[in-house]
């Protein structure tokens, strides 16, 4: 037995009060946090059907429709019919969407510099690598 609080525990109020301070920044580039995590996903590449595309990104295929008509009305991804299957749509961020999502990345970034800025150096450094370490892991390792 340890004294230490389980991991969920300490990273839940954390998690919470970073995703309230990304709403904040996201609101004045006019991006909601759904969209966000659409244009983050299409900035990697092009993604075949709507179903993949919330498949990655662990949302709701039916409630994603929402986003993506918000995104492309904005001018922010494109929806065209897949050559090889008409039926299909063929999501792709547009440069409007890439330009305004990296603005509002680089803004949450900065924000996220200034928490960090609270830990002294070493510990920073060894909180981002255990971070993107711990992120990395399949989440069927996590779930076991």
């Amino acid at each position: 037995m340890t004294d230490r609080r389980d991991l969920a525990a300490m990273l839940h109020p954390l998690l919470r009060s970073l995703i309230a301070a990304e709403l904040r920044v996201l609101q004045p580039h006019g991006i909601s946090m759904w969209g966000y995590i659409v244009l983050l996903a299409l900035d990697d590449g092009p993604v075949r059907t709507q179903a993949n595309l919330a498949e990655a990104i662990g949302a709701d295929k039916t409630r994603i429709i929402a986003t993506l008509d918000e995104l492309q009305r904005d001018g922010l991804i494109s929806r065209v019919p897949d050559p090889a299957d008409r039926r299909a749509r063929l999501l792709s961020i547009t440069q409007e969407g890439s330009d305004r999502r990296r603005a509002a990345q680089a803004d949450i970034q900065a924000n996220e510099e200034r928490i960090l800025a609270t830990l002294p150096g070493e510990d920073r450094q060894a909180f981002l690598r255990a971070v993107q370490a711990l992120s990395a892991l399949p989440h069927e390792d996590i779930v076991g």
